[in-house]
């Protein structure tokens, strides 16, 4: 499945750290949402670019974007990684990759360590209306995505 700008983003409900449920519709009613797919939680390419969101987190809020960041991880594994990088907003477990899948963002076979069914690092603006304004699906997972087009997506989208 493709998912393009233009298309209405997939909707999705996931469960957060804190053992909530947190869904798309829900984000998109009171904001833009930026959806980041990382592959794996404690690995040093994952943590430099939720940390980057973190550190420009005040950005996003005056831009009107919520962002929430998805792997296939266990809620409890994202709980701790959470908490140790002092992240502000929400990490969703997809631990049954069906959001990944349906967001064209699933390695079948990651190209490290033999593993299977791995989240491709991936980016996604959502408007509030649940439209898809920037999608960018990374297929090497050591790269970060494009944050400044994210940033002047957002923009465009407060104007």
């Amino acid at each position: 499945m493709s998912v393009e700008v233009g298309q209405q983003a997939p909707d999705f409900t996931l469960y957060n750290t804190e053992q909530k449920e947190v869904s798309l519709k829900d984000l998109t009613s009171k904001s833009n949402v930026v959806v980041l797919f990382f592959p794996l939680a404690f690995t040093s390419v994952c943590t430099t670019e939720l940390c980057s969101a973190r550190d420009d987190i005040s950005k996003y809020q005056k831009l009107n974007a919520t962002i929430v960041a998805i792997s296939v991880d266990s809620l409890f594994t994202l709980g701790k990684f959470r908490e140790e990088q002092k992240l502000p907003f929400d990490l969703l477990s997809d631990f049954n990759k069906e959001v990944s899948r349906k967001y064209n963002s699933l390695y079948e076979d990651f190209p490290l360590f033999g593993l299977k069914g791995v989240t491709k690092r991936s980016a996604f603006v959502i408007d509030k209306q649940g439209q898809i304004k920037y999608a960018e699906i990374l297929e090497d997972a050591g790269k970060v995505p494009n944050f400044t087009k994210i940033k002047e997506t957002l923009e465009q989208l407060s104007s």
